[in-house]
Order: C-alpha cells, then sequence, then structure tokens
C-alpha cells in the first residue's frame, strides 16, 4: 500500500479539510487544509482578505456581468439572447465554487456553504440530460457543441466544474454538485474517448481534472481519457490559427518538446496535466519530458518574479532569454498555472528547485495581483511601468491588460477567480509528509498536524514575520516516541543560515531523530537586500540590476523619487551595498541625465555626468501601485563605466 492508500478514502479527506491534489503515489504526500491552518502572518492576511471580501465581489460581480444569469437563462430557454460575456465565462462561476468548496472545507463557515449551495444550485439546473454543461454552445441559435475546439473553451470549462465537484467532495462529500461532474466527465470520455472524436481543447485544463476525478473515484475512464488528450497534442490536429499551432501546444507533442512555448496558461496547464498522467501510470518518459521543459524554461523563459510570458500578442512565452521587462506580460494566471505545474512535480520527485519557484511566483506575482481590500486586480504583471496612468472606477469592468494599476473585474476575469481558489487553498502548499516526517516547503505562520502512514502523530507550530524577518521558529507540539524526521528547505540565497546557531548549508536539512513536545528550533534566513543581475544573454536588462531581499523582489517607483528629479534618469551605483532600514531598501542613485540632442543616440566617448549621489528608497513589488499611481520599475540601470 502506497503512503496515500490509507489517507484517501472520502471520509479521511473530509476529516482532513481536503486538499487540491491528491497523487496515489510519488516522493511526497499533501496535507489537508485542516492539516496545515495558516495563522496571523502573511499569508494568512490575504487568505482572510479573500474570504472577507474577494468571494463577495466576485459573485457580485458574475451576477452584475450576468455570467451566473446565464446558467438561468438556459432553464428558462432565454439563450442565446440573454447570454453575456465571453465564450468562456462559465468557468468563472466554477473556479469561485471551487473556492466556496475549499473555503468552506477550511473553516466549515455556514454562510459560505449557503452561498456555495445557492449557486451551485443554478449550475446543476442548467445541466442536459446528457452531462452536457454550457451556456454559450448547443441550443437553437448558438454554434453546435464542439464545432470551434480551436476557441470553443468547452472542456477547458468542463475541466474547471470537476475541479470545483472534486473539491466539495473532498470537504463535505459526494453531493450534487460533484454527481453534475461525474455526469459531465462520463460525457466528455463518451464524446472524445476511442472511436469518438480524436481531438482536444484549444485551452488545456480538463486532463488535471480528469486524473483527479479518477483518483477520488478510482474509474480508470478518467485517467484513460486524460492521456489521450496529452497525446494528441503536437500532431497538428486543431486547425492551424494566426499565432500558429504553438499557441495551444499542437506544434510538437509533449514527449518531444525541450521547452514550453506558445500561450503560457496553456502550457502550464497542459504541463501539469501531463505530470498528473505520468504519475498516475507509471510512464517515467514523460514525467522526464516535462521536468526537461520545466527546467529549460526557468532558465531560459522565466521573469526574476517567477512571471511567465513576455508576449502580449499571444499571452505567449518568448524565445529563450527573450525578457523584457516593459514587454513583461506575465500573467496573473500563468502564476497560478506555474505553482499547480511545480507543485506536481515536488510531489513526484521531491526537487527542492520546485518548491523554490513555488516561493518566488507566490511572493512576486500571487500577492502582487490583488490590492490590499482584496477587490482590484492586476490581469499582468509588467516589471516596468513607463506612465503613470490613471486607476478605473470601481463599477467598470475594464478590457484585461488594459489598466496599469489593479482593476475591479476584467472582460476576461480568469485571473480574480484564479487568485480566490488559490488563496483558499493556500495551506495546501506549506508541507508535505512521506512515510518517516514532514517537510516543510514554504515558511509562514502555521500549525501543522498529521498522522503517518503507520500511525504516529506529528504537530508543529511555526511563528515567523517570514519574508519581514529570517527568523522561523518551529515547535513541537506532538510527537511520537520513536525518531522521526523533520525536513527543512534553506533557499538557495539564504547563504549564511543558521539553525539553532549553528550554520547549516543551502539546501535540504534532514533532522532525524527523537523529538520531544515543547522543545523549539530556530532557522535563521539572512534576508538582507541584495543586487541581482541578470544573465548576460537577457539584453533587456543588461547594464541594470534588481534588487533583492529574501524571495522578495523590490521595485522603484516614482513617488519615492524627490521632486524636480527625472524618473528615468537615476542609474543605481553597483559600489554601495543596499540597506535595510525596516522592510524599505534603500540603495544609492545617481542621475545621469541623458544628452540634449534631437537624436537618441550618441557616441559611447560621450557618456552623461554621473551626477549627486542621491539615496533612493525602495519597497517590495507585490506593493507597487498600492500608494496610488507611479511609474514603477524592477530592473535598474547601472551607473555608466567611465
Amino acid at each position: 500500500m502506497t503512503i496515500n492508500e490509507t489517507l484517501t478514502t472520502e471520509a479521511g479527506w473530509i476529516a482532513r479539510g481536503g486538499t487540491p491534489v491528491t497523487p496515489r503515489t510519488g516522493r511526497l504526500r499533501p496535507l489537508g487544509l485542516r492539516e496545515v491552518r495558516l495563522r496571523d502572518g502573511f499569508w494568512q492576511r490575504r487568505q482572510q482578505t479573500n474570504r472577507d471580501n474577494s468571494l463577495a465581489h466576485i459573485e457580485q460581480w458574475l451576477e452584475k456581468a450576468g455570467w451566473l444569469g446565464n446558467f438561468d437563462a438556459a432553464v428558462t430557454g432565454d439563450l442565446p439572447a440573454a447570454r453575456r460575456g465571453r465564450e468562456f465565462a462559465d468557468t468563472e462561476v466554477y473556479k469561485l465554487l471551487e473556492a466556496l468548496a475549499w473555503e468552506h472545507g477550511r473553516t466549515g463557515d455556514e454562510e459560505i456553504d449557503r452561498c456555495f449551495r445557492s449557486i451551485a444550485a443554478r449550475v446543476i439546473a442548467a445541466q442536459e440530460p446528457d452531462g452536457y454543461l454550457n451556456t454559450n454552445y448547443g441550443r437553437p441559435g448558438q454554434a453546435p457543441r464542439y464545432s470551434d475546439l480551436e476557441w470553443g473553451h468547452e472542456l477547458y470549462s468542463f475541466g474547471y466544474l470537476i475541479h470545483a465537484g472534486i473539491a466539495r467532495a473532498r470537504t463535505a462529500g459526494e453531493e450534487e454538485l460533484f454527481a453534475a461532474a461525474v455526469r459531465a466527465a462520463d460525457h466528455v470520455c463518451d464524446m472524445f474517448g476511442p472511436g469518438g472524436i480524436e481531438a482536444f481543447c484549444g485551452h488545456a485544463e480538463i486532463e488535471m481534472a480528469l486524473v483527479e476525478l479518477y483518483r477520488l473515484t478510482g474509474v480508470r475512464r478518467y485517467l484513460d481519457q486524460a492521456k489521450l488528450f496529452v497525446d494528441r497534442h503536437g500532431h497538428g490536429t486543431l486547425a492551424d490559427i494566426e499565432f500558429g499551432r504553438s499557441y495551444f501546444q499542437d506544434d510538437i507533442p509533449v514527449r518531444d518538446a525541450d521547452v514550453f512555448r506558445g500561450h503560457a496558461v496553456r502550457a502550464v496547464y497542459l504541463a501539469a496535466g501531463a505530470v498528473d498522467v505520468a504519475v498516475e501510470t507509471g510512464d517515467a518518459d514523460l514525467l522526464a519530458a516535462v521536468t526537461r521543459q520545466w527546467r529549460n524554461t526557468v532558465a531560459k523563459r522565466t521573469y526574476i518574479t517567477g512571471g511567465m510570458g513576455s508576449r502580449h500578442q499571444d499571452e505567449a512565452f518568448g524565445d529563450d532569454f527573450v525578457l523584457p521587462p516593459d514587454r513583461s506580460y506575465s500573467e496573473t494566471c500563468a502564476g497560478v498555472g506555474s505553482v499547480l505545474l511545480a507543485w506536481r512535480l515536488l510531489l513526484a520527485q521531491g526537487d527542492l528547485r520546485y518548491a523554490e519557484l513555488i516561493e518566488r511566483t507566490l511572493f512576486n506575482v500571487i500577492a502582487t495581483s490583488p490590492a490590499d481590500d482584496g477587490t482590484r486586480f492586476f490581469y499582468t504583471n509588467t516589471l516596468h511601468q513607463r506612465t503613470v496612468g490613471a486607476e478605473p472606477p470601481s463599477d467598470v469592468q475594464v478590457p484585461r491588460a488594459a489598466s496599469n494599476l489593479r482593476a475591479p473585474w476584467f472582460d476576461v476575469s480568469c485571473c480574480p477567480t484564479n487568485l480566490a481558489r488559490t488563496f483558499a487553498s493556500l495551506a495546501a502548499y506549506v508541507a508535505t509528509s512521506d512515510d518517516d516526517g514532514v517537510q516543510i516547503h514554504q515558511y509562514t505562520a502555521a500549525s501543522i498536524d498529521t498522522v503517518l502512514p503507520d500511525g504516529r502523530e506529528i504537530g508543529l507550530e511555526i511563528d515567523t514575520e517570514y519574508p519581514a524577518d529570517g527568523r522561523i521558529a518551529i515547535r513541537i507540539t506532538r510527537a511520537p516516541e520513536t525518531p522521526w524526521t523533520l525536513s527543512l528547505r534553506v533557499p538557495d540565497w539564504a547563504a549564511g543560515a543558521t539553525l539553532d546557531g549553528l550554520a547549516i548549508s543551502r539546501g535540504l536539512v534532514q533532522l532525524r531523530r527523537r523529538f520531544t513536545a515543547g522543545e523549539t528550533l530556530v532557522l535563521d534566513l539572512p534576508v538582507r537586500p541584495r543586487l541581482i543581475a541578470g544573465d548576460d544573454r537577457i539584453d533587456a536588462v543588461r547594464g541594470a540590476a534588481a534588487v533583492q531581499r529574501g524571495p522578495v523582489v523590490y521595485c522603484l517607483e516614482s513617488v519615492d523619487v524627490p521632486v524636480g528629479v527625472p524618473f528615468d534618469s537615476l542609474h543605481l551605483d553597483p559600489d554601495t551595498e543596499p540597506a535595510d532600514r525596516d522592510g524599505t531598501v534603500v540603495v544609492t542613485c545617481r542621475t545621469t541625465p541623458p544628452a540634449k540632442l534631437d537624436w537618441p543616440y550618441r557616441p559611447l566617448t560621450e557618456a552623461p555626468g554621473d551626477g549627486v549621489p542621491l539615496e533612493v528608497a525602495l519597497h517590495p513589488y507585490h506593493r507597487w501601485a498600492r500608494r496610488g499611481p507611479s511609474t514603477m520599475r524592477v530592473w535598474i540601470p547601472l551607473t555608466p563605466e567611465r
């Protein structure tokens, strides 16, 4: 019996609060949302804002925009005339349902439960007898079912419906929404299985959902169908489009590709689904292929923030090392997808590099998108904002990526709902267990209470202000009489880290011994600021530096530049170390104004003067634009060499 099989029954997961990913085998075992509880700290405050503000905000906008009403119109026969929103608008309702399910699972909140049941009833009422459920296709006056697999998002929508049903089953039991999700999955298998439509959806998502449904039910056809979808990619099955077939990963088979390409969200979602298939089928070659692509993408096509996607026109990856800060698309949903993929790889292989990228992405993409009150969001996450712009009114729905400040809702509002389900399930990504102990991957104030497969009970309490402070106190609250292993991740940036005052190396620290309830271990990670240079092959940032403190990337905003000093005239002095002043990083810059010419180029010998040294404050990138409109840059030009 595997490490998971003893603990993954429906009743077991309900008691443990559920978790989004439950592989039947792998190096590590995920923990449930009641096994890991966030306590007051960086992430708990954001999770609480999501619960208190974002969920209601999203529900209100789904009603206001008419996307929830589409399901009512399907029941009353008022489609297509009454339909509102894009072809994939149904998915935002499903993602809200998933977020509500996880939130209820971890808290038991009755009001959250009532909201879930009310919305779910409206969705279920619109499902057709054969399991099909989509408000944009198949009725009189609408396009036929599956007539636009390139852009229609029907299977993509089914995927989110299934995820919502699974979240409910994992947290409350197999209720009506789960039954609707099973009917939808059976419909998909009937239509796209052997002898059916030999194609796939232009936006990957359903692959992950089908594998997770297999993990919950044990029904093999769901896993087999997910494998079919993964294997069908890369053979020119879908129609060619202006962005090319790489846009939906139909140019190269998954097993043959060396790097992620095309639409960034589609790419990482497909890769996550492929990992799920590989793990459940024991396909080592497929897992190795995705691992290779992940490593190459992180090494050559990922921003310093962890953001993915540098092309605006097709929301896509650029070529190797094409990572311009001012053209960073870095969609919030791509950040969510990157976390989903890295988490699956971490569970399968246990490699700390995956946890490193999760940390970077959480602090510098996921935490960046929502406003402090959780009712405005970035769709894209630029690393260089050249113009101040204006914040859109709170009652206006804007085009995606149209605002350089956070907006309340978008014509394509995939990001707010994706964030909502991520924050609701965030505790699932903090720690894992295996046959011999517990592994802590993300440092945040939290309580961990779990039972190992052999029945040994382990309890931990983590106190920390991380990432503001690098001190992490881990108190043992429950411990068995026998030795067990506590594993800690020491980040690659944490040179000089100590554990109980003793120097430790970066990487994995494993403490195997008999622990005593009440004892405390103190891990100190040096979160001092440091200058970061880009690879010389990233042309766009050559001659510039970024500042990172611990896992957090910092930025320069125009609101911190003295009046009268042109923002673009500041150059960083690389010979002066950045100073840490209570969480604010202060750097020394010089003003180097451009030559006053009518031509934007000059001989190298005519470099501008160095100017007078000037101290300027930098703030965490995830906090940019929270003090009002500003220009901003992560990469700051260095003072020209004389």
